[in-house]
């Protein structure tokens, strides 16, 4: 069985906290979920209150969207005015929009409580809404918003809700979980009787709530639906909307479905990546299937195990989503671990020998410090080749200092630093100033290199973060130091732990920097 996507990232998506998608962002969204398949691409509600999506739909005619309808939404018509009429239906008229997609009330205490009209106003509003829709339209989509709360208060009525939406000649019934409180064992029970009391194509559209979004669309399709909104990465409104990368994924490779975008899978994580470079957002490194961590193994005993049979302690192969596995170093390694990750530099290790055990209790006692090598590999492996005489480090710290100015009101802050190396026989001394402590260190540090190594110029330093260790947090507090370096072919992680901040970078910026080295 074929199940369509209904993806709602431009609107839905876009009423999530700290997102908000410029029109440019809306486009370039837009091209992605069609190279990714998705059946339909809502892109926003077009109205004179919303200018940006009203100029969405003038743009994205011109642009080639080939796999993907695109459907602007709305409302239906207001209380007591015909469709014709109705300013909210004109505009979508106007979007020109092959879909349109219109939610109504299917709960009885928003009809009489909220929008404040009778019952049967409201059946009303909803099959002329269709019925004028229907014909500057390739498709309709009815949003039976509030369904399950609705169905759960007043079953009768809100089976009549979507009927007259059927009767209207809507191509889907979507159903909605809009206040994202329903269980999946209450979705499937439902879906199920108005399945067998329609004739129509129904849709789930779900809220996270309670954290079920997901669940229950699976749990809707279980039943029969054949239709699934919902939001790339679960951005939205609140809790947020059902997570579509997670439901492609699962209807896929766990439920034996078909989707459009089944081909496009090995590509899942490089799409949720990318939207939510668009949408400015972190992304969740333990989101399923695709997030950094989702195939990540630290402890020794899984990592043995996987490293024997994959499958033992992994879902799914992670290539399958784009993903890749990842063995954690850390104080919970094993041997095995300590291996795989040599075997690139030294093959044929044995994972009983002397070298590994003394190499692993080195990791360990690094740890209890502070140190983190799983989210610092670049500082495992200069730690390993360090200790299995595979580098010498190519300069030596004599000296460093830093100088802060406060400055007057009329001038910056200023933050200067002197490094002083020895490079060979030679001694260097270098000074420079940076936006802060420690971009002047690493100006300073890079300018007494630069001659010496023209590599380094191709590495950026990409990310800078700061954490107080333990329950002590004071002045005196131990605080660990992570950095993230980049150049034109990778991007690796150190770290540095001390109870001085400037002292810590220092260590984590001379990781970076040996790293970089230690290359051919």
């Amino acid at each position: 069985m074929l199940i369509s996507l209904y993806d709602t990232t431009l609107r839905d998506g876009n009423q999530a906290r700290g997102i908000n998608f410029s029109l440019n962002d809306k486009i370039r969204v837009t091209h992605l979920l069609n190279e990714f398949g998705v059946d339909y691409i809502e892109g926003g509600w077009p109205n004179k209150s919303n200018p940006t999506d009203e100029e969405f739909f003038k743009l994205i005619r011109k642009e080639n969207i080939s796999n993907s309808k695109i459907a602007a939404f709305g409302s239906t018509r207001r209380p007591k005015i015909a469709p014709e009429q109705d300013p909210i239906l004109e505009h979508l008229v106007k979007s020109e929009a092959p879909v349109k997609t219109i939610f109504g009330k299917s709960w009885d205490i928003h009809v009489t409580e909220v929008i404040r009209t009778e019952l049967e106003e409201n059946l009303d509003m909803i099959s002329s809404s269709v019925e004028f829709l229907k014909k500057y339209s390739e498709q309709v989509i009815y949003d039976a918003e509030h369904f399950f709360d609705g169905y759960k208060a007043n079953p009768e009525y809100a089976m009549q809700t979507i009927k007259r939406a059927e009767l209207g000649g809507a191509e889907c019934l979507v159903l909605c979980d809009t206040n994202g409180g329903t269980f999946s064992w209450e979705v499937e029970k439902i879906v199920k009787e108005v399945i067998a009391n329609t004739n129509c194509k129904i849709g789930i559209h779900c809220h996270n709530d309670t954290g079920f979004a997901v669940a229950n669309s699976l749990s809707a399709v279980n039943a029969g639906a054949v239709h699934v909104q919902g939001v790339i990465n679960g951005y939205g409104e609140r809790c947020g909307n059902a997570n579509l990368i997670t439901i492609a994924a699962n209807l896929c490779l766990k439920m034996g479905y078909d989707l459009k975008c089944k081909s496009n899978l090995p590509k899942l994580r490089y799409f949720s990546l990318a939207v939510d470079e668009v949408a400015n957002v972190q992304s969740d490194i333990r989101a399923p299937f695709v997030g950094e961590t989702a195939f990540a193994h630290k402890g020794g005993a899984h990592i043995d195990g996987v490293l024997k049979i994959s499958h033992s302690f992994e879902h799914i192969n992670p290539e399958m989503v784009g993903n890749a596995r990842e063995f954690v170093t850390s104080d919970q390694a094993g041997g095995a671990l300590i291996v795989e990750k040599l075997s690139r530099i030294l093959p044929g290790l044995d994972k009983k020998s002397k070298i590994v055990a003394e190499l692993l209790e080195h990791v360990k006692q690094k740890e209890n410090q502070g140190f983190a090598f799983d989210t610092a590999e670049g500082s495992f492996e200069m730690l390993a080749r360090r200790h299995l005489g595979l580098y010498e480090d190519k300069f030596k710290t004599l000296n460093y200092r830093l100088i802060e100015s406060m400055g007057s009101k009329s001038k910056a802050r200023a933050s200067e630093a002197f490094v002083k190396l020895q490079i060979g026989e030679k001694i260097v001394h270098e000074v420079s100033e940076g936006d802060g402590p420690v971009n002047a260190l690493d100006n300073a540090l890079r300018k007494a290199l630069i001659e010496h190594f023209p590599s380094i110029a191709d590495i950026r330093l990409d990310d800078y973060k700061v954490r107080v260790l333990g329950s002590k947090v004071g002045t005196d507090a131990s605080v660990r130091v992570w950095i993230t370096f980049g150049d034109s072919k990778e991007t690796w992680h150190t770290v540095g732990v001390s109870t001085n901040i400037i002292e810590a970078s220092w260590h984590a910026l001379l990781d970076g920097i040996h790293y970089k080295l230690k290359k051919p």
